[in-house]
Parts: C-alpha cells; structure tokens; sequence
C-alpha cells in the first residue's frame, strides 16, 4: 500500500481528494496548519471513509517541522501539494502574503521531497497561469501569460520551480495539474467548502446569500465580452478534481508520463457566466438570490474555460458531475453547516 503524503489534507480540494485517495486502497497522512481550514475535515473524512488520517498541524513554511514528518513517514511515496492561499482579491490586496507562503511552503517541501527521494509529486495548479487567453478552450500549450494576480503568479512561479527541480533531480516525476473553478460537496454532505472569514469564490458566496449569512451579493461586472456581460468560468465539481489526483498518482506510479514533468488541464470544457451559475443555483435550490450588478474586479480573468482533452487520453478521466450536481451539493452542505450553526447557538 503506497503512502502519500497530502498538504493542505484539511482544506476543499485537499479532504476531497483524501478520500478519494483512501477509496482507492492508499494510506495518507496530512499537513495543514489549519491557517485556512478547520480540523473537523478530519472527523469527516474517517466518518466517509472508516478510516483515520493522521494530520500534522505543520506550516510549511518551517522547515524543520515539515522534515519532521518526512522522518516520521519515511515511506512516503508520493506528494500531492494543495497548501497555498488562493483568494485572487486578497492576493491584490496582500501580495507578500501570498509570495512567502505559497512558494516558502513549495520550496521547503521539495527540499524533503530531495533528501528522503520520494519518487512521484503532483502539484496543485490552476488556469490562471494562462491569464487571460487570446482563445478559448485553453489547451496545455496554450501560452502562459501575465498573471492577472499575485496568487496567479505564484503558480506561474510554482509550476517553474517545480519543472526546474524535476530536471535536476534523477529519480523524479512530476505532474502539473492546472484546474479551473472546484466547486460542489461531497454527496455525503460529510466534507465540503468551509471558507473562514468572508467568501472570496462565486459558489460560496452564492451559498451564504442564499442561506441568509450574506444580505446580498455583488457580480462584478456585466460589460465584459461575454453572451450575458459577466465573466466565463469553468465549474468542476471537488469529487472529479479530487479524482483526477488519484489518477495522477496511479499514472506516476506505472511510469506512463511522457515527460518528467507532465501537464493536465482539469475542467470540464463548458464555460458557464456568472449570471447562468446564479440560475442554475436558483433553479435547483428554489430560492431567488439577491445579488447586484457591480464594477469589475481586479485580477478578474474574463473568459476561460478547459479542453480536457489530454487529461481524458492520458489519465482516463471522466466528468461525473454536471452544473446542477454541483449546486446541488453545494446547497445540501450549506443547509448542513447552517444547522449546525443554529444547533450551537441554541445550547
């Protein structure tokens, strides 16, 4: 039973994938410092599962902490690497923030990754390493552009460092995995998005306004080139991201990469406005959302959307979730955390 080792194991994407890597016969352990997750991801994850995952309570940003799990867990045999901030507006706002902790966090861990010679490291990338692309659907030699943000940025810089490192080193393969918008549950309603603080992505912020936590919710622009003037995304559910990883792993550990450092785009090949996900969410939850037309955003990309051509070939992916599964869950999970927030406040 192979061993891996997944950062951020107690954020969305990270818990998602956690059990999907479990369902699929691998034992994990975790790091998350819980900056930007809860611990009780945990507790979900072993009541889908059955099983237990141990989490170490670790910033990647110090070194000895981080080699300290590798000492413990010298039979790690792969890294799946999900710890970074990932809020575009903030990342405007607090540059520095996500420069230090994004690629401090990175550089540490391949520093273990080299001295403890784990094979296989698959990295938590995104589309907005193509910035805003002169045609769509972006493929994985579409060009990198300017970054729109400083969280964009640190995965351009990310992805670099990452194919820098794995050509230097013998013994290493390395698998980019570039997604686009992760949203949705899990069907249990046991894991799901629990942002702290005010929500920075669509879904989430449609959820809480929906569910009352926010009185109303901006779109930010409705000029943009675009069939409805707000901006296209590509929305992906957790549970396929979540997968895709596992599948990136298996692909790894049998050797069929083509290069040392090969690049998946995960999305699901629809763009879907701003304004159509609000009425999907609407249609399927029954509630009208109050939301208002707002100015654009900075670092807003306009237009992108995924062909996930390659991933499908290559690593035999398939979408199992469409637009309405993933509001669906979504609201399912919100209604879930709302209860229980009404439970604590009535004791």
């Amino acid at each position: 039973m192979s061993k891996i080792l997944v950062t951020g194991g107690c954020g969305f994407i990270g818990s998602h994938t956690i059990v999907d890597l479990l369902e699929n016969g691998y034992a994990v352990v975790s790091i998350d410092d819980n900056s930007r997750s809860l611990a009780y991801a945990m507790s979900g994850i072993e009541q889908i599962t059955g099983k237990k995952v141990k989490n170490y309570k670790v910033d990647l940003k110090n070194f000895d902490e981080t080699r300290a799990v590798f000492q413990e867990n010298p039979d790690i045999s792969g890294v799946i690497h999900f710890a970074a901030y990932k809020a575009v507006g903030e990342s405007v706002a607090e540059p520095n923030l996500y420069y230090e902790n994004n690629i401090f966090g990175l550089i540490n861990l391949l520093k273990c990754v080299q001295e403890f010679q784990v094979p296989h490291f698959v990295f938590s990338s995104s589309c907005t390493v193509y910035g805003n692309p002169d045609t769509v659907p972006v493929t994985e030699s579409s060009p990198i552009k300017k970054a729109e943000s400083p969280y964009g940025a640190t995965k351009q810089m990310g992805e670099q460092i990452l194919q820098d490192f794995t050509h230097s080193q013998t013994g290493l393969s390395t698998i980019l995995l570039r997604y686009f918008n992760p949203v949705g549950a899990h069907p249990s309603a046991l894991i799901g998005e629990i942002p702290l603080g005010k929500p920075q992505n669509l879904v989430p912020v449609i959820t809480q306004t929906a569910i009352g936590k926010l009185p109303k919710m901006t779109v930010y622009g409705n000029d943009y080139d675009t069939r409805d003037g707000s901006c296209v995304r590509d929305y992906i559910h957790v549970c396929d991201i979540a997968h895709a990883h596992t599948l990136a792993i298996q692909y790894l550990e049998k050797e069929k990469n083509k290069t040392r450092c090969d690049i998946f785009n995960l999305g699901t090949g629809d763009g879907v406005t701003v304004l159509e996900a609000i009425q999907m969410f609407e249609k399927v939850s029954g509630v009208k959302l109050n939301y208002e037309i707002g100015p654009r955003r900075a670092g807003d990309v306009i237009n992108i959307y995924a062909n996930n051509n390659l991933a499908v070939a290559e690593l035999g992916w398939q979408i199992r979730y469409n637009l309405e599964d993933m509001m669906r869950t979504a609201w399912v999970w919100e209604q879930k955390i709302h209860e229980a927030e009404q439970k604590v406040k009535s004791n």
